[in-house]
């Protein structure tokens, strides 16, 4: 089996090549429903189906292993998959465990990276922006752009209004139409001067919604994200479980009651 067989060539063309971890979340993702597909029609008590399931997910392991160690995502970069003949159910849970540790992890990470990239907006600053963006809209539909790149700006301005739903609105979002909008010719505009101060408008609205939320909930700056944790420290690793301890001989000796 091959990546191909848990992620589509349409899949893998879809990740975020240029951001890793999230591009490892989706694929995991793909993978995983994959490859519940694959196994949850097999009758485990049939000895084929068990198999089948066996080498599934061995194949699940080693493909997300290996797209691990290509995107660099520790632990993953530094793991060797066990050979097919060593393979276990055993060994299997572990890593399962150990995957749903680190993509719990990258997962909230991200959260955080989002939250601090984003803005919490109160409802009449709100209607304001969308009111500069019926503005703008107006502006658009009045200009003399070609059709298509008239076509673009407009579902990039309802885009922008349907991040406005959100509870935090991400700040990158703001700038994307802010440059689009300011990058156009001004002979292009009925009124660039109109057009222009409705996106200062927009951007006014944004950058005092952000400096009230930083004021009130002190946000800390942005700081280097910290690694990620193993799922057990290095010492629980390498202990022996308590059944696996074999007792001394000598004290097997002592309570022989002959």
């Amino acid at each position: 089996m091959t990546i191909l067989n848990f992620v589509t060539q349409e899949q893998l063309d879809s990740l975020d090549m240029d951001d890793p971890q999230s591009a490892f979340i989706n694929l995991v993702n793909f993978a995983q429903r994959s490859f519940s597909a694959q196994t949850s029609k097999l009758d485990l008590d049939e000895r084929n189906d068990y198999e089948k399931r066996e080498e599934i997910r061995h194949n699940f392991m080693n493909v997300i292993a290996a797209s691990a160690k290509r995107l660099e995502i520790e632990p993953f970069v530094s793991m060797n998959v066990p050979r097919h003949s060593s393979f276990n159910e055993s060994e299997f849970r572990n890593f399962k465990d150990d995957l749903d540790n680190y993509i719990t992890q990258i997962m909230l990470d991200n959260s955080m990276k989002s939250r601090k990239n984003s803005v919490e907006i109160l409802p009449q600053s709100k209607d304001k922006i969308r009111s500069y963006v019926h503005g703008l809209r107006d502006c658009v539909e009045k200009s003399t752009m070609q059709g298509a790149k008239r076509k673009t700006l407009l579902d990039k301005l309802n885009s922008f209004e349907k991040e406005l739903e959100k509870q935090r609105v991400n700040i990158l979002a703001v700038a994307l139409v802010s440059f689009e909008i300011l990058g156009i010719p001004g002979a292009v505009w009925a009124s660039a001067d109109i057009a222009h101060k409705l996106i200062s408008n927009v951007m006014q609205e944004v950058a005092e919604a952000r400096v009230i939320e930083q004021q009130t909930r002190s946000i800390a700056a942005t700081s280097t994200p910290k690694a990620l944790s193993p799922p057990r420290s290095e010492d629980n690793k390498a202990s022996t479980p308590a059944w696996k301890k074999k007792t001394p001989t000598s004290e097997l000796d002592d309570e022989i009651p002959f």
